[in-house]
């Protein structure tokens, strides 16, 4: 029999249909398990977790079948409850799937730590804007020393006590400066 005659046989045209059924079978088949182990129609709205504790956010997560992974802690926000979620991701409104990773950013403690430079013989100008630079704030209350120097930094105050370089004091806090009076030898 030539390829021809083949072509235009019944067994050639059977052999087609059963192919062709086949593979409909084989791509419903596996749509509706995609559909059923995929979880298809499932939706989940990610909810607002901004200013939650982690124990609220465990609870609400729980309920819906969804977890917490904790990504980093952001720069203290004082807006924000320490220790509560500052962003997530999904975002809220979203819709998930059970078993869904919520990432979070929380708020953290308190300030991060910032590291007292040395200041000793600078302007009070200089050393302001230094402090500020570095996310510090210079006190109004100055206190004078004898000393030749007007305006020159001779040590750093912190809540009254004085402070040496090197030491940490957390960000945004508030350094009095100690200066010349000018009137020294």
């Amino acid at each position: 029999m030539s390829v021809f005659h083949f072509l235009k046989s019944k067994t050639f045209f059977v052999q087609i249909a059963i192919a062709i059924a086949a593979l409909l079978l084989f791509v419903f088949g596996l749509k509706s398990w995609l559909e059923v182990t995929t979880n298809h129609h499932q939706k989940i709205e990610v909810p607002d977790l901004q200013k939650l504790s982690l124990v609220e956010v465990s609870m609400k997560l729980d309920a819906l079948d969804l977890a917490a992974v904790i990504i980093d802690s952001a720069s203290f926000n004082p807006a924000y409850p320490a220790k509560s979620v500052i962003e997530q991701t999904p975002e809220v409104g979203d819709f998930v799937k059970e078993k869904r990773k919520i990432y979070l950013t929380l708020n953290p403690s308190k300030y991060r730590d910032v590291t007292v430079p040395n200041l000793d013989g600078r302007t009070k100008r200089q050393a302001s804007s230094q402090l500020r630079a570095m996310g510090l704030r210079v006190g109004t209350k100055f206190t004078f020393v004898n000393d030749i120097g007007k305006d020159v930094v001779r040590g750093i105050r912190f809540k009254g006590k004085g402070i040496n370089k090197g030491d940490k004091v957390p960000l945004n806090s508030i350094l009095n400066l100690v200066l010349g009076d000018g009137e020294g030898n």
